[in-house]
C-alpha cells in the first residue's frame, strides 16, 4: 500500500506502477472515499441507466486548516511534496471519486491557481491539522491554496471542480454531483450517511441502510441504518479489500498503482494548464 501520491511527478509514478507490474504484487493505493457505501450506491445508479445520459459534473473539496498564515504543514515545501499542494493532496481524491462513480474518464483540463496566503509561519515537520501557534520565523509559499478546474470527459461530458484548504468553516467539504437526463446524484463526504436524489418532480434522501443498498454497496454498511460510519470505516474496508485481493479476490472498488499513476498525470495536467494561463491541456 502507498499512500497518495503516488509520487510528486506523473513520470516517477509510472517508475512505480511499472516496478509494481514487473513483481507481480498486489499494490494499492488509499482513495478511500471509494468506500463510503453511499458513492458505491451512486456508481451503480449511474451504471445502471436510472439517472440517464450523464449531462454534468461538478464539486468539489474544501477545507480550512490551512486558512491562516499561522497554519502551516510540511506539504507546504515543495522539496517534500512537489510542485501541487492542494490540487494533489484533495483535488486528486474529487478526480478519482468522479470517474469512479461515472465510470467516465477526465480527458482535458483547463485550470488556474492562486496563493492566497503568500507567507506562512515555519512550522517545519508540522504534521497535518496541528494546532496553530503564534510568533516565529515566517517562510514564503509558492503551493496553491486554491485550485479551479473546468474540464471535459473522453465521453464528451463537461464539468467543474473547485478545490481549496482555506475556506473558513469548511472541515472536509468533499462533495460530488453528476446530473443525467432523468435525475441528479449527491455525496457529500461531510454528510456521508446520506445519498441526495434530485428529480424534477421532487427529491429523496437514500440511507446508508444495508437492507435498501444494492448489494455491492451492502456489502460495504457494516453497521445498522442510523449507526454511523465514517472516515475510518472506509481505511479499514480498504485494507480488507487489499488483503483480499493477496487472496486471489478482484475487488472492484480497490484502488491500485494505475489509479494512482493516473492520478499523478491529471495533477501534472492541472498544473500545467495554470501554469499556461490556463490553457485546455489533455491528460
Amino acid at each position: 500500500m502507498c499512500e497518495k501520491p503516488l509520487a510528486t511527478t506523473a513520470a516517477e509514478a509510472e517508475q512505480l506502477l511499472v516496478a509494481a507490474q514487473r513483481s507481480g504484487r498486489v499494490a494499492t493505493v488509499p482513495f478511500v472515499y471509494r468506500y463510503n457505501p453511499t458513492v458505491v450506491e451512486a456508481r451503480g445508479r449511474v451504471a445502471g441507466g436510472e439517472i440517464g445520459r450523464v449531462r454534468l459534473v461538478h464539486g468539489g473539496y474544501l477545507q480550512d486548516w490551512m486558512s491562516t498564515a499561522e497554519d502551516d504543514n510540511w506539504r507546504v515545501d515543495p522539496a517534500r511534496s512537489g510542485a501541487s499542494r492542494t490540487f494533489a493532496d484533495i483535488g486528486s481524491h474529487w478526480c478519482d471519486l468522479m470517474e469512479f462513480v461515472t465510470g467516465q474518464r477526465i480527458g482535458a483540463v483547463c485550470a488556474q491557481t492562486a496563493t492566497v496566503v503568500p507567507e506562512r509561519a515555519d512550522r517545519g515537520n508540522a504534521p497535518a491539522f496541528a494546532a496553530r501557534t503564534e510568533g516565529g520565523p515566517s517562510r514564503q509559499v509558492v503551493t496553491e491554496d486554491v485550485a479551479t478546474v473546468l474540464f471535459r470527459t473522453d465521453a464528451g461530458v463537461v464539468g467543474t471542480m473547485l478545490v481549496s484548504q482555506v475556506s473558513p468553516g469548511r472541515k472536509n467539504h468533499l462533495h460530488l454531483e453528476v446530473a443525467g437526463e432523468l435525475a441528479s446524484v449527491r455525496f457529500e463526504q461531510e454528510r456521508p450517511e446520506t445519498l441526495w436524489i434530485g428529480r424534477r418532480e421532487g427529491t429523496e434522501t437514500v440511507w446508508r441502510d444495508p437492507l435498501a443498498l444494492r448489494p455491492e454497496a451492502a456489502r460495504l454498511a457494516t453497521t445498522p441504518a442510523g449507526h454511523a460510519q465514517g472516515y475510518a470505516d472506509c481505511f479499514e474496508a480498504f485494507v480488507a479489500d487489499t488483503y483480499a485481493a493477496i487472496g486471489g479476490a478482484e475487488p472492484d472498488v480497490l484502488a491500485w498503482f494505475a489509479d494512482g499513476a493516473r492520478s499523478a498525470r491529471i495533477v501534472d495536467a492541472v498544473m500545467a494548464s495554470a501554469r499556461a494561463g490556463a490553457a485546455w491541456v489533455e491528460v
